[in-house]
C-alpha cells in the first residue's frame, strides 16, 4: 500500500513550468510543487503573475524560484535553465505551456501576427524542450517532458487559426520527440485541455460561443484549472507513467470524442 502511495510524489525532483505565470501554467506549477517537487516559474511579461504564484507556492510550504525568459530565443532561454541548474543542479520535468491566441480572421492575419503565434507556441516548446533534453541526457536524468496542446489542435474551430495550427504541431511533435528520446529514459507526453476560461481565450468566449462549446461538451461546462493537475502529476510521475510516453492524453470533458 505504502508503495501505490508514494507514485505520484515528486520529492526530490526539480520542475520548471513555461508559462508559469498565467493561470493554468499557475495552476501546474502549484501541483507540481504540492507533490514535492521544487519548482522554476519561467515567465515573459508578468512578472506580477510569476511572483504571485511564487508566493502560493512557498505559503504551501513548496520551495519556487521565478526566471525571466523569452520561449522565442534560445539564449534567453539557456540563461534561465542555467539559473535554474545553478540553483538546483538538475532538472527532472518540464512542463511546457505557453500561449498566445489570436481571433483575426484568416483572410486578415499579417505575417507578424502568425510568425509570433507559431514562435511561441510550437518553436518555443521545441527549443525548450531541446535544452532541457540536453540538460538531462548529460546528467542521465530519467526525465519527463510534458508540453500543453488544445483541443482546437483536433477539431477546426472558427476564430482560432493560427493557434489551432500552432497546437496541432505540437502534438506532432511530442510524438516525434518521445521517439527521439525514449532510448535516453526521457518521456514526452501532452496534455489536451479543453475549454479552460484563462487570458488567452477570453476573446472568444461570447455568449453565442460558449453555448456551442456546452453543447459539444457532455459535462456540460468549462474545466477548471486544478482538473488539469490529476493528469500533470500521473506524467510527471516516473513511477506513476514508467511506460507512457508520444501520448496526447485529453482532459476536455468529453469534447474531443464528441466532436470527432
Amino acid at each position: 500500500m505504502k508503495e501505490h502511495q508514494n507514485l505520484f510524489s515528486l520529492k526530490n525532483k526539480v520542475a520548471v513550468v513555461i508559462g508559469g505565470s498565467g493561470v493554468l501554467g499557475g495552476e501546474m506549477a502549484l501541483a507540481l510543487a504540492g507533490a514535492g517537487a521544487k519548482t522554476a516559474i519561467f515567465y515573459s511579461g508578468n512578472v506580477e503573475g510569476a511572483e504571485e504564484q511564487k508566493a502560493a507556492i512557498e505559503k504551501e510550504g513548496g520551495t519556487a524560484k521565478i526566471c525571466q525568459a523569452d520561449v522565442r530565443d534560445h539564449s534567453s532561454l539557456q540563461m534561465a535553465f542555467q539559473k535554474v541548474i545553478d540553483r538546483w543542479e538538475r532538472i527532472d520535468i518540464l512542463v511546457n505551456a505557453p500561449g498566445v491566441n489570436s481571433t483575426t480572421p484568416v483572410m486578415e492575419i499579417t505575417d507578424e501576427e502568425w510568425d509570433l503565434i507559431m514562435d511561441v507556441n510550437l518553436k518555443g516548446v521545441f527549443l525548450a524542450s531541446r535544452i532541457a533534453a540536453k540538460i538531462m541526457i548529460e546528467s542521465r536524468t530519467a526525465g519527463s517532458i510534458i508540453n500543453i496542446s488544445s483541443a482546437s489542435s483536433e477539431i477546426p474551430l472558427s476564430e482560432v487559426f493560427t493557434y489551432s495550427i500552432s497546437k496541432a504541431g505540437v502534438n506532432n511533435m511530442t510524438k516525434f520527440l518521445a521517439r527521439e528520446w525514449s532510448p535516453h529514459n526521457i518521456r514526452v507526453n501532452a496534455i489536451l485541455p479543453g475549454f479552460f476560461p484563462a487570458e488567452q481565450n477570453r476573446e472568444i468566449l461570447t455568449d453565442e460561443r460558449i453555448e456551442a462549446i456546452f453543447n459539444h461538451t457532455p459535462m456540460k461546462r468549462f474545466g477548471e484549472p486544478s482538473e488539469l493537475s490529476g493528469a500533470l502529476l500521473w506524467l510527471a510521475s516516473n513511477e506513476a507513467s514508467s511506460f507512457v510516453t508520444g501520448a496526447i492524453v485529453p482532459v476536455d470533458g468529453g469534447f474531443t470524442a464528441m466532436t470527432i
